[in-house]
């Protein structure tokens, strides 16, 4: 059996090659955990593993970052007496299982010793029995001679329906919530028929009532949990269907306004090029979000009332690294933060967290596929489509700009005779001097080679002719050190054409006039830039 480094790489789960002596010879990225414990000598099953291909174990490692991972190992054996041994994490399922037993006999505790207690009342419509043991916290003779409405708490029950303490027919488990002797609610579940004399007039009650609080608090904290995975499946829909990365945040930030009933949704994100939040996505309206994103350096939550806002906050995280936030924002006029909303943020924020992973990913691939590998500049692809977009603008707006093509003259001399190490350092020279000459809203490219393009934006003639000049007179004293030889100096040939605002030139007419201009500058001697005629019209200025 052969499996490459390839193979490790794609088994989903931690995998390490060892030799007949438990030597790591090779393992793939999900493995540190379980590589360490080798290395360490904690695996305790590793010498049966080694000795007995196909023997399965299940081991809890301790993890550097707290914690224990617990691994369902198996050994195959592999090619040249080796042996491979593969895990699959089932930390999750395990702590599920135990927490699901967990709850099963709390269940069970609180059902066996829950309070049953008999009671009576009479035609006064006072107790006058209680079962020994007493109820709700009081012994018996304390509830004995007192009216069951001295206990009942009225707003929980609400004002209609009798109750089985005055009840004139019989019931069966009807729930009524009463004061415990701490003070706290308790709900009892009650059965009761009432007691009548010969002559059938109401004479009192009898029944009996279990206390099934715990049973009510926890369907309450079930009822809660299912609306917060309910919310969440809908805010984790918006954002997956949600088909451009660009638009993920913003989706993402209506749908958790919605869902949390946020008057507002604010989301930020951490760049790879800045260690500074920065605003991505916003939902509704929001405060001044200085102090909260401030108060991340010590905490990863923020909850607390902000002016005249109720404010409720968390970082997001990528692998245990912070790349983002999320703030929600109610006013002062509406409910204050419940723990369910603590609980539901604290779940946006690891979906959001995912999301601007995936968006910066994507901003990287679209990055590396949109500039030059060298310069970092545009590349021709990316260049054009920039231009032909900016070039629809400039008809309605009737605006002008000029396109410039750079040819460097006698770069072929550099690499022959410096290196190509030499004449990388010189391209990027080049792209200094172009950046240095023109402004941020101004685009540069490398189109290939030796060739690059400059587009100046709202540029008129006598602009672009000023950038020539002083192009070449700074080319002429920045480049002139990594010429091949005197007599074939690294310098510009530039060939320009504006385009008229409220003109119909076409950009392929564009581009064609700014590449005729250069080429006819290589062909007149190099080194210098030549204007393109107007459309409809020959000759040029120098």
């Amino acid at each position: 059996m052969i499996l490459g480094q390839d193979g490790l790489a794609a088994f989903p789960g931690p995998a390490v090659v060892l030799d007949r002596d438990g030597y790591i010879l090779a393992s793939n990225g999900r493995a540190e955990a379980l590589a360490a414990a080798i290395a360490q000598g904690r695996l305790a099953c590793l010498s049966e593993l080694l000795a007995t291909p196909g023997a399965t174990s299940v081991e809890s490692l301790p993890m550097s970052s707290g914690g224990t991972m617990i691994l369902d190992l198996v050994s195959l054996p592999a090619e040249n007496g080796l042996m491979m041994v593969m895990a699959r994490d089932v930390t999750l399922e395990r702590n599920l299982r135990a927490a699901l037993v967990e709850s099963r006999q709390r269940y069970k505790d609180l059902v066996e010793i829950s309070s049953d207690f008999a009671w009576e009342i009479g035609f006064d419509g006072r107790f006058v029995f209680v079962s020994p043991k007493g109820a709700m916290g009081f012994a018996a003779d304390e509830l004995v001679g007192r009216r069951p409405a001295d206990f009942i708490l009225s707003e929980e029950n609400g004002q209609g329906g009798a109750l089985p303490f005055e009840t004139n027919m019989e019931m069966e488990d009807v729930e009524v919530w009463m004061r415990q002797s701490d003070g706290n609610q308790v709900c009892l579940l009650a059965s009761a028929t009432p007691i009548r004399n010969e002559r059938g007039e109401w004479r009192g009650a009898r029944g009996v009532c279990r206390d099934v609080t715990q049973e009510r608090l926890r369907d309450a904290a079930l009822s809660r949990a299912n609306n917060r995975e309910r919310l969440l499946g809908y805010i984790v829909r918006t954002i997956r269907d949600e088909v451009d990365p660009g638009d993920m945040l913003n989706t993402a930030a209506e749908a958790t306004a919605r869902a949390l009933g946020a008057t507002g949704c604010q989301i930020f994100r951490i760049l790879p090029e800045n260690s500074d939040f920065e605003l991505s996505a916003l939902s509704g309206t929001a405060g001044d979000e200085r102090i909260i994103l401030d108060s991340f350096l010590g905490s990863d939550h923020f909850d607390a009332d902000l002016g005249e806002w109720r404010v409720l906050a968390t970082v997001c995280r990528y692998r245990h690294s912070i790349n983002g936030a999320v703030l929600l924002w109610r006013g002062m006029d509406r409910p204050a933060w419940s723990d369910d909303d603590r609980l539901l943020i604290d779940d946006v924020a690891n979906q959001v967290g995912l999301a601007a992973e995936q968006i910066t990913n994507h901003e990287r691939v679209v990055k590396l596929s949109r500039t030059d590998g060298l310069t970092g500049l545009f590349n021709r692809r990316a260049f054009f489509d920039e231009i032909a977009r900016r070039f629809g603008r400039l008809a309605r707006e009737g605006k002008p700009a000029t396109l410039i093509y750079v040819d460097l003259d006698n770069f072929k001399a550099v690499n022959d005779v410096h290196g190509h190490q030499q004449g990388d350092h010189a391209l990027l020279a080049v792209r200094d001097l172009l950046r240095q000459h023109t402004r941020p809203v101004d685009l540069v490219a490398r189109l290939g080679g030796d060739e690059f393009a400059i587009w100046l934006e709202g540029a008129g003639e006598e602009i672009a002719v000023l950038r020539c000049q002083d192009l070449l007179t700074a080319g002429k004293a920045d480049l002139d050190h990594f010429s091949g030889s005197p007599d074939k100096p690294l310098h510009f040939s530039l060939g320009v054409a504006v385009h008229v605002g409220g003109s119909k030139e076409s950009i392929e007419e564009l581009i064609v006039r700014a590449d005729t201009a250069m080429y006819e500058v290589k062909r007149s001697g190099k080194g210098a830039w030549k204007l393109a005629p107007p459309v409809g019209t020959e000759g040029g200025a120098e």
